[in-house]
């Protein structure tokens, strides 16, 4: 084959003689021993029917399609598949674009052989209306990466490939019934393909040596190599199909060692397919569950409210609003926070609480900048309380105070609270704080008085 001879081409005559040298110490060159396996990884891409499986270093993608076509006169109720390989110069210098060679074919054959003799797909579920509509399966198989046993590594992608293939639902409608409607997946959920089984391909190297036997070999040994077998095998043990290229003949007992091995081999593959199928199945399902969350928004007063899912608000107009509330400079929107806060303390009196009151304008530092000091002072000054003459000393009357009494918020002393503060708007926050000096004075003029 080219292949075979572009490696044999590359090695040097030492080197063959250093991998023959340790086969017959039951040796190899990556530190395997002769019937052992490389290690398999299986890969699925995002859309259905893509498969890439990683042997060693040998990559190999798969990718299904299919399409309606009529299908041939002597089958006219069984639908088609094929498969396509393609060597690309990236996976190995000895291949060569445009044309498929020698070996692509060779592979395509052996991977098209072990599917179709043994009817693992069942072609008959492919027809839509019998002798003229029939699902055709295309297999492309491409080589990303060459390390040696090409072979079983297109089969395992090919068959993890169609395991996650889903074809259309397709029906029948219009007046004679022979009207064919094909349903995209988002109307109804696409099928998968029919698998009774899963041939599995198991290549052994044969050396000048007939006692000389290597599981799948890799590109150095596929270039000392003299022989080559590739058997087909389900996991039951059922032969699907055998492959023996020219080269140095193998007697009959060493082909019924090599068939016992790798029936225990295809039974170890098989059980790694399906976990790998079924665990992107999994993912892909809960892909599809869709979670929604609910806003919760928090007033300036303490109260929440939930916000029904229909309500989609932006999220610069929630900032917003948040802000618009956390200032408080507007007369009315403190008023609000007064009414409100008269409610809780209404309420919490029903209830037979003894817990003081902390809502009202009395426990508001008048320092701070949310608050507006004139509104405050005539809010106080119509329900008859005096201005705090400190800070600290307001904040431990409060605490001291006795159980709140119940507030009333009428309509009068609102209307004289919102005059006093008009009246005060052109005063500062020195203004509405007097100093010592002056708060003696007054006290001793009353005391005089």
């Amino acid at each position: 084959m080219e292949q075979r001879l572009a490696n044999c081409w590359r090695l040097t005559v030492n080197e063959k003689k250093f991998i023959e040298s340790a086969l017959l110490s039951d040796l190899r060159v990556d530190g395997r021993g002769p019937l052992d396996y490389r290690k398999l990884n299986i890969k699925f891409g995002r859309d259905n029917g893509s498969a890439e499986v990683q042997l060693g270093e040998t990559r190999v993608m798969g990718f299904v399609s299919g399409q309606l076509v009529q299908p041939y006169r002597d089958r006219p109720n069984e639908g088609t598949f094929s498969i396509f390989t393609e060597f690309s110069p990236m996976a190995d210098p000895s291949f060569e674009p445009g044309r498929p060679g020698e070996s692509a074919v060779e592979l395509g054959r052996i991977v098209d052989r072990g599917l179709r003799e043994s009817r693992a797909i069942d072609t008959e579920s492919l027809c839509i209306l019998s002798a003229k509509l029939v699902w055709a399966i295309r297999i492309d198989i491409h080589i990303l990466d060459n390390a040696g046993n090409l072979v079983d590594a297109a089969n395992i992608a090919a068959l993890a490939s169609l395991m996650t293939f889903r074809r259309p639902e397709c029906s029948l409608g219009g007046e004679d019934g022979q009207q064919v409607v094909v349903h995209p997946p988002e109307e109804r959920e696409p099928l998968p393909l029919i698998i009774h089984h899963l041939p599995i391909a198991v290549t052994f190297g044969f050396f000048s040596n007939e006692n000389l036997v290597v599981l799948d070999p890799t590109y150095r040994e596929e270039a000392v190599m003299t022989g080559r077998m590739t058997t087909t095998l389900n996991a039951n043990g059922d032969v699907c199909a055998i492959q023996k290229p020219g080269g140095q003949g193998v007697s009959q007992r060493v082909i019924m060692h090599c068939l016992k091995l790798a029936h225990v081999k295809a039974g170890d593959i098989t059980a790694k397919i399906k976990d790998a199928v079924e665990k992107q199945n999994t993912e892909r399902a809960l892909q599809k569950i869709k979670r929604h969350s609910s806003s919760v928004a928090v007033d300036v007063c303490g109260t929440t409210a939930r916000l029904a899912p229909k309500q989609n608000q932006s999220d610069a107009d929630k900032d917003g609003s948040h802000l618009a509330q956390l200032k408080l400079k507007d007369g009315a929107s403190l008023m609000e926070c007064d009414a409100s806060s008269s409610e809780q303390g209404q309420n919490n009196k029903k209830d037979g609480s003894s817990k003081n009151f902390i809502g009202g304008p009395s426990s508001w530092d008048p320092y701070s900048e949310c608050v507006n000091s004139d509104l405050l002072k005539a809010s106080l000054a119509s329900r008859g309380q005096s201005t705090p003459s400190k800070q600290k000393d307001s904040r431990r009357e409060t605490k001291a105070e006795e159980p709140a009494q119940e507030i009333k918020a009428d309509s009068e002393s609102i209307d004289t609270a919102l005059t006093a503060a008009q009246s005060n708007e052109g005063k500062t926050l020195k203004d509405a704080v007097k100093p010592k000096n002056k708060r003696k004075k007054k006290r001793s003029s009353n005391s005089g008085n």
